[in-house]
């Protein structure tokens, strides 16, 4: 009993719930959210309909900026709704001028918005791509994994869009090549000497060819001496 009592008046429930504010600003939050929730409705609904995948890197800052106007106001006292106002007009406005410029001038457009790249163009990486590109390999396989890609020889081209989406290009079931296997643990088997005459990918730039057996294999591509088996099932829908 004495230790609960001291416990209770130890604490400052009062401070801890409310801070330096009074009961009476608990209405005033209530307030605060619902206009910085209908302006940020209003704000987002002035930026389009795409989905969160769909936004370029200049739309989520945008996305971003939005946010951190609106939650302050919510619940801190001492910023009024006035100034978050001005942010969100700010904001909104100059992405609708930095919109309308981008559809008048293409430079513009890859400076704010930047460019498509190829990262696979027959059945192999596009190295000098693919290393500009801020995304592992165990990552971007998994991506090919979710749209039912075993191996890079199913993939006449992919393409990483401005969005961060990967479209994907496939060979015919008839077209499809010899290719670098992509399933969890395939390239755990890698190899530098060639035991057996057959079809093999360079671990590094997916670069097939039929093999001889060696003790050191070289790839003509890339130069670099890493190999698995290739293979060369079709895809399964």
């Amino acid at each position: 009993m004495y230790l609960l009592q001291a416990f209770e008046g130890w604490i400052n429930w009062k401070e801890l719930l409310l801070g330096d504010a009074e009961w009476p600003f608990l209405l005033e939050t209530v307030i605060r959210t619902l206009i910085m929730f209908l302006i940020l409705l209003t704000g987002l609904r002035l930026l389009g309909k795409r989905g969160v995948k769909q936004l370029s890197v200049f739309e989520l800052v945008v996305i971003i900026g939005l946010g951190s106007a609106a939650g302050d106001p919510m619940f801190y006292k001492d910023v009024g709704l006035l100034p978050a106002l001005i942010v969100f007009i700010m904001v909104v406005s100059l992405y609708l001028l930095v919109t309308y410029l981008v559809g008048k001038n293409k430079k513009f457009e890859h400076l704010v918005e930047g460019k498509s790249v190829c990262l696979i163009k027959d059945g192999k990486f596009s190295i000098n791509n693919f290393e500009k590109e801020s995304m592992a390999q165990d990552e971007f396989f998994a991506e090919l994994r979710l749209q039912s890609v075993s191996h890079l020889g199913q993939v006449e081209e992919a393409i990483i869009e401005t969005s961060g989406q990967i479209s994907l290009f496939f060979y015919s079931d008839d077209e499809v090549k010899y290719g670098l296997p992509i399933m969890p643990g395939s390239l755990e088997n890698k190899t530098n000497e060639i035991s057996t005459e057959a079809h093999y990918a360079c671990t590094f730039c997916g670069f097939t060819e039929r093999l001889q057996p060696t003790n050191i294999q070289v790839c003509s591509h890339c130069k670099k001496t890493e190999w698995v088996k290739a293979v060369n099932h079709k895809r399964i829908n």
